[in-house]
């Protein structure tokens, strides 16, 4: 395996991870550092899916005690409850996504459509958190199926790549009147299902792309895409304990507005598609 290849798997891994849970757009990112790595070929969009992986296993290590006392306590009226939400809450986007994603990746998996969605994604963050923020549910167990739904039809948004689904669903959790912390968190559980599906299910599809000494590559950006969430989710729950998320709002708008830019001005030759 081309050591120049690993380096690119290693860069993009830790990019998934980093971006991932933040809502700031993992796919977005992914698209825009795999142009500037000239690595977005056929086979490289496979990988940046099939390194999400990692950071799934970052939210189920994260939160294995709490994962595994609802597997265990399956029957119950809690964990049953909890299941529940899930399956609303992921149902929207895998419909739409299985309905549409050819669609979306034609037109929109570029980087000038991902610019505009960073900065009109900001711009909503910004919008909600001059909002006042109703608080009706402060745990992930509270919440019943009419959140879960809603949160659910948030996250079809982030089919859109620079929109964000951690964005979506937190900034949309709480406009519902999750708490920050209870929105993150479910936002985190909701990424299991929903990353699972479009991982194996991208990955399926596009079998015929890979081969065994791809192999290297994969575990490299994977265990990138681990480590690097691990700790982006630590330092997300660290962080709202204490802020809102008008940062990443304003990080959001001050990117896109500089690939907008870099576009325009020719400085980088952004891919049109």
């Amino acid at each position: 395996m081309d050591w120049l290849i690993l380096i690119k798997a290693l860069t993009l891994g830790i990019v998934e991870g980093l971006t991932e849970f933040l809502p700031i757009s993992s796919t977005g990112h992914l698209i825009l550092m795999g142009d500037l790595l000239d690595f977005n070929d056929g086979k490289a969009k496979v990988f940046t899916v099939a390194i999400q992986l990692g950071a799934i296993l970052a939210v189920c290590c994260e939160y294995r005690a709490r994962l595994m006392a609802v597997a265990t306590g399956i029957g119950s009226k809690e964990s049953n409850r909890f299941l529940l939400n899930l399956l609303i809450a992921f149902l929207p986007a895998a419909i739409l996504g299985f309905l549409f994603i050819k669609t979306i990746k034609y037109y929109l998996f570029h980087p000038l459509p991902v610019a505009l969605a960073l900065i009109i994604g900001g711009v909503l963050i910004l919008w909600a958190e001059r909002r006042d923020h109703v608080v009706d549910v402060e745990r992930v167990e509270a919440m019943d199926w009419k959140h879960a739904l809603k949160v659910g039809c948030a996250q079809c948004l982030a089919l859109i790549p620079g929109t964000s689904r951690s964005g979506a669903t937190i900034i949309g959790g709480l406009l519902f009147g999750l708490s920050r912390k209870t929105a993150a968190e479910f936002s985190f559980f909701l990424a299991i299902p929903i990353m699972f599906a479009a991982t194996f299910y991208d990955v399926y599809k596009s079998r015929d792309l890979l081969q065994m000494e791809d192999l290297s590559m994969f575990a490299v950006g994977s265990l990138a895409s681990f480590v690097s969430a691990w700790l982006a989710i630590r330092g997300l729950l660290r962080y709202i304990s204490h802020h809102d998320f008008t940062l990443f709002a304003w990080y959001r708008i001050g990117f896109g507005i500089i690939i907008l830019l870099t576009a325009y001005s020719g400085v980088i030759a952004w891919s049109a598609g």
